[in-house]
């Protein structure tokens, strides 16, 4: 379908709604955006990032996008990369990324990725020119650009497309890859905080229900009942919202 076409669709209003975005829902981007349809296509894949519920599901509809967005990408992952090169895959469009991803590095090399503690992006233009049997060039992934989503002082977020030909990512995928990762952070971080809120409004629910039955068992009041939970908590080692949860539950049972 061609990119006017697939255009046609009128983009929604950007407030997120709770629920997870699937593959399906992304048809209506186009595939490789040229500069008039660019700002356009980067709305659309921004409203729907911000209308998945989790931060899970932000990276799941991250790297789905970033296929559809991304000029010759076939394939995408998100991962969390630590100082000692080691490597946890969070999100993922295809097993070969986790077979990709989960690979370690070879033994006295830098990783393609290493750069990224000082640079934006990274690209590997032909695995099978990288020497020493690269194991991306084994898996059949011949060109790959990773893009940083977050970094500090001990660990990287990044963003990473596949591609199956060599010299897949020019400086035109770069330039809609680093648009687009802004807006992944952007959606990822609102999405968090959206996370974190509906947690601590369960938690102060359930130390609120706890509380009431402490009460109502011992006799005491609402700051005593509060005093006697921190107390438990502490002396147990248990958190506080762990511990009002057994007291809800052992309430609420048979």
């Amino acid at each position: 379908m061609c990119c006017g076409a697939l255009l046609r669709t009128p983009v929604r209003s950007c407030s997120p709604k709770r629920f997870v975005v699937t593959a399906s829902r992304f048809s209506d981007l186009p595939r490789f955006p040229a500069d008039p349809d660019l700002a356009e296509a980067l709305t659309a894949a921004a409203c729907r990032l911000h209308e998945t519920s989790s931060p899970d599901s932000t990276l799941d509809a991250a790297v789905r996008l970033a296929v559809e967005l991304l000029p010759g990408a076939d394939h995408a992952g998100i991962s969390v990369m630590e100082r000692d090169n080691r490597r946890q895959t969070l999100a993922w469009t295809d097993e070969v990324v986790r077979a990709a991803e989960d690979r370690h590095p070879l033994v006295g090399k830098q990783p393609y990725w290493h750069p990224l503690w000082t640079a934006p992006a990274v690209t590997v233009e032909d695995s099978e020119g990288a020497g020493e049997a690269d194991p991306l060039a084994g898996m059949g992934l011949r060109s790959v650009l990773s893009l940083r989503l977050r970094a500090d002082r001990r660990r990287l977020t990044v963003l990473t497309a596949y591609a199956r030909k060599p010299r897949a990512f020019d400086e035109e995928a770069l330039r809609i890859g680093r648009l687009f990762t802004a807006h992944v952070g952007i959606a990822l971080d609102s999405a968090t905080v959206r996370e974190q809120l509906t947690e601590a409004m369960r938690t102060r629910d359930l130390i609120g229900q706890a509380t009431g039955i402490l009460m109502e068992r011992l006799g005491i009041d609402a700051a005593g009942a509060f005093d006697s939970l921190v107390r438990a908590s502490q002396r147990e080692n248990v958190k506080l919202r762990d511990l009002a949860r057994r007291i809800v539950d052992v309430h609420s049972g048979p």
